[in-house]
Order: structure tokens, then C-alpha cells, then sequence
């Protein structure tokens, strides 16, 4: 009988020196939970505990070390590479760029999705995955970053990364990596073609269903480019301006560019555009040189605005906001020492306004 004890013994303790042989440790980070923590390493919270000799109600402390199932710790590694952040990306672009999602970067790096990335910071991506496809892009005279990275279906700052850019010039005739996607070849006749079959289709409709009038080639044009795209709202536009009103009330500091959230007015225009991957100059006088020169009549959202508030108007910019449509615009105001919305309207800025630019 004692024989028998002992034997059962040393098969218990050989079994343990089995489990915790094939058991790796995971330091605890700030906000994970054993869910987390389970998932991030392919088990059950079940067994954690079982490892640790915890209860699921156990709270976790940051710093702490547990014991977590060393082959799934093993596979997962060989699963993961290393991404290095780079200037103006986000967490959305490096997952594009990984083909991930931002849920699963979050998980491998104990990371929330409104954490802020550190230019630096060493990330795990999925590494059986690969880097993204890329296709060859031959640069024509005229275009930009953004609507490169429109027309491929990605954003800026993954187009910067795929290329090593750190600024947001082009030039003609350069040859840059762009995602490998479908694209679908239009005909030269398409716009007039379908021009024509829509004004066919509306002239069969009974008047009242879309015009009191029968359609001018005008009409049809205008009818044209909001079925084809033109003259819309961009969402990068949407977002320079979503941006923007987040900062409504925070306080006027000269030389300030978002600093404890304070701003002039060059500096929280900057701020605005370079949170959705565009770098504009940092003076109100050289952003009113760069992006493309836009009309008072024409001006669309998102557009800078820029004004002489100098006394006696000395004839130079020194003064910009961002225009947000209806005639308003938005920045950050010296006379109210806060970021406000103001009208177009008002005669102070109407009287004193020096012209617009597009930098999308």
C-alpha cells in the first residue's frame, strides 16, 4: 500500500513538472484582463487559473508575472514580426498595411484602440500574413498623395510607409508602391454615354417625380457628377473638420501647435490636417503658398482660408481657418484667445480676406 502512495506521488509531481516544462510567463500590462490574456495566448481563462492558482474574481495587478501555456506562447511568436511606427501612421494604416485587423494589433499588443502611437514604438503584426501586395505607380504631373491613395482605396499614411516618404511631395515621372487592387477600366465615352442614357431614363419619368422643367444639358451634366462623384464631400474632408470641432473652446496660445491642447491659429490648422496624414507648412503666410489656389466662390469644405487682421491692413497673411461651409469657418481666434466658429459674413473677416487654398 505505501508503495503504491509513493508511486501515485511521483506520477502527481512528474505530471505538474510536465505542465509548468510546456508553460511560458506573460507580464501583466495595464488593462488586460484574463480574457485578454487568453486570448492573446490560445487558451481559457479556466486554465490560467488552473496554471496560476487563481479564481477568475482575482483582480489583476499591473507588473505581475503569470504562468501561460508555453506551446501556444511559441506558436503565437512564430506567428507575429516586429513594425516599427513611423510618423503619421495609425494603428488603422499599419493593420491595412499588415492585412489585419486593428482589434487583432490591439490584442497581440495589449493595446487600446484609443491609445496613442509613439513615433518609435516597436509593434507585433501577423507575420505569416506577409506585407501587403503592391503594384508599381508611375507619378504624372499634378498628383497628390491623397488622391493616389483614393483611387487605390488606402490612406496616406499607408502609401508613406509602403514608400519611405516623409513628406507629402511627389514628382513626375517617380515610380511608387501602391496596394495591388482591381481596377475597373472606363471608356473614354463613358461620362457623354451615360449622360445621355440619364437624361433618356428621367426624360420617361413623369415631370414631378424629379424636375418641373424638362432637363437642360446643364441639368444633365449636374446630375452626372453626383452619380459619378464629382462636387461631393470627401472623407478626408469630414475628418480634417471632425477633428477640428473637437478643439471648439480650447485656449489661444501664440506659438502653440497643440501643446496641453492650447493653439494658434497656423498651429491648429497644421494640427487638424496632419491627424488625418497631410503635412501642411507651419506659418499661416507659407500655408497660404501651398495646395491648390481655390476661388472665394468655389470654396468647398475643408478648404484654408487665410486674412490680414494686421492693423491698418498691411496687405500680408496673418491669419487662418479651416471653412466648414454656409459661409462659417473655424480657428483659433487671438481677439476671443480660444478656437471658435465664425461667418465669412462678419465684416471685420470679409473685409480682410486674401484667398483659399485646397491642400487634399
Amino acid at each position: 500500500m505505501k508503495k503504491l502512495h509513493r508511486f501515485l506521488i511521483s506520477l502527481a509531481v512528474a505530471s505538474m513538472a510536465t505542465t509548468y516544462a510546456s508553460a511560458a510567463t506573460h507580464t501583466i500590462k495595464k488593462g488586460e484582463t484574463l480574457y485578454t490574456i487568453a486570448k492573446a495566448n490560445k487558451t481559457t481563462v479556466s486554465q490560467l487559473c488552473k496554471l496560476n492558482g487563481i479564481r477568475k474574481s482575482d483582480t489583476l495587478i499591473a507588473g505581475k508575472v503569470l504562468k501561460v501555456p508555453g506551446a501556444q506562447k511559441r506558436v503565437q511568436a512564430a506567428q507575429t514580426a516586429q513594425h516599427k511606427v513611423k510618423s503619421g501612421e495609425t494603428l488603422s494604416a499599419i493593420a491595412i498595411a499588415n492585412k489585419t485587423t486593428v482589434d487583432h494589433l490591439c490584442t497581440l499588443n495589449g493595446l487600446k484602440k484609443s491609445d496613442t502611437l509613439k513615433v518609435g514604438k516597436v509593434l507585433k503584426v501577423p507575420g505569416t500574413t506577409g506585407a501587403v501586395a503592391t503594384a508599381a505607380y508611375k507619378v504624372r504631373s499634378g498628383d497628390a498623395l491623397y488622391a493616389i491613395a483614393k483611387r487605390y482605396k488606402t490612406d496616406i499614411a499607408t502609401l508613406k510607409s509602403l514608400n519611405g516618404l516623409k513628406g507629402n511631395t511627389l514628382r513626375a515621372g517617380q515610380t511608387i508602391k501602391v496596394p495591388a487592387v482591381k481596377t475597373v477600366k472606363v471608356a473614354a465615352k463613358t461620362t457623354k454615354t451615360s449622360g445621355r442614357k440619364l437624361a433618356q431614363t428621367l426624360s420617361s419619368l413623369p415631370k414631378s417625380t424629379y424636375m418641373k422643367k424638362e432637363p437642360s444639358k446643364k441639368d444633365v451634366f449636374n446630375l452626372g457628377d453626383i452619380f459619378f462623384g464629382k462636387n461631393t464631400e470627401t472623407e478626408k474632408e469630414t475628418e480634417v473638420l471632425k477633428v477640428a470641432k473637437t478643439k471648439l473652446g480650447n485656449r489661444y496660445v501664440w506659438g502653440a501647435t497643440g501643446t496641453k491642447d492650447t493653439f494658434d491659429c497656423s498651429g491648429f490648422t497644421k494640427y487638424c490636417y496632419k491627424k488625418n496624414g497631410i503635412d501642411i507648412p507651419r506659418t499661416s503666410i507659407m500655408q497660404s503658398k501651398y495646395g491648390k489656389f481655390v476661388k472665394r466662390s468655389e470654396l468647398k469644405k475643408g478648404d484654408l482660408i487665410f486674412f490680414d487682421t494686421s492693423r491698418g491692413r498691411k496687405g500680408y497673411v496673418n491669419h487662418v481657418g479651416i471653412y466648414m461651409g454656409d459661409n462659417k469657418f473655424i480657428h483659433a481666434s487671438s481677439a476671443k484667445k480660444k478656437v471658435v466658429i465664425t461667418s465669412l459674413d462678419k465684416a471685420f473677416y470679409s473685409q480682410r480676406y486674401m484667398g483659399a487654398r485646397r491642400p487634399l
